[in-house]
């Protein structure tokens, strides 16, 4: 059994109060023996369309993050998925950086598909990787992707991640439901689709959310058959911990997926 760790936090006030809280959520998540601890969706600096006004972009400012949270991941020994952003060739992107338990960076995962209300501000990635917290292997689809796009759970289950990590940002809005059970028929889709996506993939989905008040998803573990594991209860704010086992993420479905075919003979050819 390998603990995982999700860090359902509140949303920061400052860049600055960003990096503090990461920093003690590290500490807490590797003194509680978790393996991994994943932060939501650009949790440093903040979320953009989130509720406090965000600074613009500032290299400096990141750099310096990654380096506190780099040694923070060395001094409790934990893998980190650091929901973030990352300037590429001028431009802004939505990024997840993994920190290895020795703080040195494994790799980053850019968001590929976009929610359209993101494009005036970031630019997409282009590729999907794996990585690996000793014998675990994840993936991270983020946020709006997760969701909306199965292929981007499916690419890295069918490469053998155990779980596909899910980073996301979502908050209430004037006079939305606000549930108080997971995947409440009420509720929108959202977590039904997490359901999905760890069911026709036979893997474990680790979604994870800040928390506020009446917010409309939590953090949660889904187990490979597409059952709950476990969640955090609405707007509180704490670590989610869960114990998985690797062996049962067999990733079988997602590799018996066959695309269709992409051409067919016109009706006038076929017998």
């Amino acid at each position: 059994m390998i603990r995982i760790a999700l860090a359902n936090l509140r949303f920061p006030e400052t860049p600055e109060h960003s990096v503090s809280l990461a920093t003690r959520a590290i500490s807490e998540a590797g003194g509680a023996g978790a393996t991994i601890l994943c932060f939501p969706e650009e949790f440093v600096p903040g979320y953009r369309h989130g509720p406090q006004p965000i600074e613009p972009p500032d290299p400096g400012f990141l750099q310096r993050a990654l380096m506190t949270l780099s040694t923070a991941a060395r001094e409790s020994n934990i893998t980190v998925i650091l929901g973030t952003e990352r300037l590429v060739d001028g431009r802004l992107r939505i990024s997840s950086v993994v920190l290895n338990p020795d703080g040195t960076i494994q790799g980053e995962q850019d968001k590929v598909q976009l929610d359209p209300s993101e494009d005036s501000h970031f630019s997409p990635g282009v590729d999907r990787q794996i990585f690996q917290a000793g014998e675990l292997i994840f993936g991270i689809a983020i946020c709006h992707e997760g969701w909306r796009y199965p292929e981007t759970v499916r690419a890295t289950a069918s490469l053998g991640a155990h779980v596909v990590f899910h980073p996301h940002y979502a908050r209430a809005e004037s006079g939305s439901y606000a549930p108080r059970t997971f995947a409440d028929p009420a509720n929108t889709f959202h977590e039904k689709a997490l359901l999905c996506r760890a069911a026709e993939n036979t893997c474990y989905i680790a979604s994870v959310n800040y928390a506020s008040e009446g917010s409309p998803t939590t953090s949660c573990v889904v187990n490979p058959d597409g059952t709950l594991l476990t969640y955090q209860p609405y707007g509180v704010e704490g670590l989610l911990l869960a114990d998985i086992d690797p062996e049962t993420a067999t990733g079988l479905l997602a590799r018996r997926y066959k695309p269709a075919q992409q051409s067919l003979l016109p009706l006038a050819n076929r017998s």
